[in-house]
């Protein structure tokens, strides 16, 4: 498994998700369809896919694979651990802009898509508010998912499709969230049981993490949302395991977004998983 390549979000109007993007997020517009928008940030074609429908938050996560061979043992490796996989062929692979995937779905019913040959676009990215994200081959940033049980996605996550652990953070008494990695980002992907605390009571991806290159990037965007009056659900901190300077705001699809600058990148050779008993060392204040 490479990266997180692409998450497509559900939202009841497109047009509160451009202006979110483009004047908070600094995330460039690229393609429009009938009740549809993709934001960039790299030089990929698209990150976010974002779709009009009753259905509010991410619908579905893509994994990048690093090509047909890798895809095609990850798929078989699903459907041995019990999972239904479907393989939508060449119209659904073009409709993502990707030369093959498979799909199915989580144990709580989040579709899950294997993928490889993400478009790469013609032009340069260009951000309407002069940022750049740490991106590319580290895809797009992290999700934070709340789910119903913690085994059944520790199984799934590092034996079937190949993480490799980072740490644990205490969130509650004998309950811990769990971060995996599956490249030098910290963490790709994170999970916490759905009522751990007060804060974590719904399944579904909570959040996503788009990373700034720097920290100013992060102010211009706290400074934007103040502005709009948009709606922050933390405040700026620092988390204890990835080192993130961030703040966390909700998008038009209700999920979370954490806008944040720093983290840190780690090697498998010499990183070793520990426990923290905070998320954070400061700040984050709900």
């Amino acid at each position: 498994m490479k990266s997180l390549g692409y998450a497509v979000l559900g939202c009841t109007d497109t047009g509160e998700w451009r202006s979110f993007a483009e004047d908070l997020l600094g995330l460039q517009v690229v393609g429009t369809g009938p009740g549809s928008l993709r934001l960039r940030m790299d030089e990929y074609l698209y990150r976010l896919q974002i779709e009009e429908s009753d259905t509010r938050g991410v619908t579905t996560l893509g994994w990048e694979t690093a090509g047909p061979a890798e895809l095609d043992e990850l798929a078989r490796r699903v459907e041995e651990a019990g999972y239904t996989v479907e393989r939508p062929g060449v119209e659904a692979a073009r409709a993502r802009n990707v030369t093959d995937l498979v799909r199915f779905k989580d144990p709580d019913g989040l579709t899950l898509e294997l993928f490889y040959g993400l478009t790469n676009a013609l032009t340069n990215f260009v951000s309407p508010t002069g940022n750049s994200f740490v991106a590319s081959r580290l895809g797009l940033g992290h999700a934070f998912q709340l789910v119903s049980d913690p085994g059944a996605y520790w199984t799934l996550y590092r034996d079937v499709l190949g993480f490799r652990l980072s740490d644990h953070i205490e969130v509650g008494p004998g309950t811990d969230a769990t971060f995996l990695h599956c490249n030098p980002r910290h963490h790709s992907f994170a999970f916490v049981p759905a009522v751990a605390d007060d804060r974590h009571r719904a399944q579904g991806v909570g959040h996503l993490m788009l990373e700034s290159v720097d920290v100013d990037g992060v102010g211009r965007a706290l400074d934007a949302l103040y502005a709009s009056g948009g709606k922050e659900t933390a405040t700026l901190g620092k988390h204890t395991n990835d080192k993130m300077i961030s703040f966390y705001l909700e998008s038009p699809s209700g999920t979370g977004i954490e806008y944040g600058s720093g983290g840190i990148e780690i090697d498998d050779a010499s990183w070793t998983p520990t426990r923290y008993q905070s998320a954070h060392y400061w700040g984050h204040k709900r």
